[in-house]
């Protein structure tokens, strides 16, 4: 099944204590690149947040965005230090004796400064954080998956329709192929002709074997076979249920160096133009092969 490396998608969950809500968007790259952002104390669970991505996408660079909230306070314990604060009201009281200052020491003034009251979040239970952040993970994970899904059934389409106008071409060059070596052998014998004139006898049995010589070295007939194997090839990974970028990507450019060779192989025009028809859409469906998982 072709899927695209690009796709969006969101999920969340809460477990009564803890709420996670999960993005996650994919794009284009060669590898499989997972880039996690998440709180710092809970980044216990990176390594097996990962290894859950990895078994639903293979290829493509993949952001994840997580954020955690807790329902309610419980989670968090206030702690008063007594003894810091005795020491700020000790030298405020100093300050104000020694400057000879009307002023009173107020509860507002000692919690102002630091370290006075702290809120220190209690430690949670690390399967509990994974349980709850796994629903959300998987659920982001599905919808991703799902576009990527859509998207690579329209990339699959518009490859078939392109892959089946290049195989009309090839057979076009395929019928043209017998041609090209009588064209070239006529050719030649008219040229020689024209160059000798009436000044040397032709032999037609010397000529007759250098028509050979250069035809067969024009001959196109195994790249044409080559290009339709891997034409089949291509056909087959677009109904493969396997991650397939990187093949396709290799037939991509196997068919390019084969019909290459047959440009420049062929001096016949209308297979020269083919050739050029062919490349053209060889490079759009290269394109569309780069989004491709």
């Amino acid at each position: 099944m072709i899927k695209s490396m690009t796709g969006f998608g969101r999920g969340e969950y809460s477990d009564g204590v803890h709420t996670f809500t999960v993005e996650i968007k994919t794009l284009n790259h060669r590898y499989n690149d997972i880039v996690i952002k998440m709180p710092k104390y809970i980044s216990y669970v990176e390594e097996n947040a990962k290894k859950l991505i990895k078994e639903y996408i293979n290829r493509g660079r993949v952001e994840v965005y997580i954020a955690l909230e807790y329902i309610d306070d419980g989670n968090t314990e206030v702690k008063v230090n007594t003894p810091l604060a005795k020491s700020y009201k000790l030298a405020f009281e100093s300050i104000i004796n020694e400057l000879g200052l009307d002023e009173k020491i107020t509860l507002e003034h000692l919690i102002k400064m630091p370290d006075i009251i702290k809120a220190d979040r209690i430690e949670d239970d690390e399967n509990e954080i994974w349980l709850c952040l796994q629903t959300a993970l998987n659920e982001a994970l599905n919808n991703v998956v799902k576009m990527r899904i859509r998207e690579g059934k329209e990339l699959a389409k518009d490859i078939k329709y392109r892959t089946i106008k290049i195989k009309e071409m090839i057979d076009i060059i395929k019928e043209r192929a017998p041609l090209v070596v009588e064209e070239y052998r006529i050719k030649l014998k008219e040229r020689v002709e024209e160059l000798l004139s009436d000044e040397y006898k032709l032999d037609d049995c010397k000529l007759e074997n250098e028509a050979v010589f250069y035809a067969d070295r024009s001959n196109i007939t195994e790249e044409i076979v080559r290009f339709n194997s891997h034409i089949k090839q291509l056909k087959d990974c677009l109904d493969s249920k396997e991650s397939v970028g990187r093949k396709l990507d290799f037939l991509i450019q196997e068919l390019n160096r084969e019909v290459n060779t047959i440009g420049s192989k062929s001096s016949d025009i209308e297979i020269g133009n083919t050739v050029v028809e062919i490349k053209s859409e060889l490079e759009k469906i290269r394109e569309q092969i780069q989004n491709i998982e």
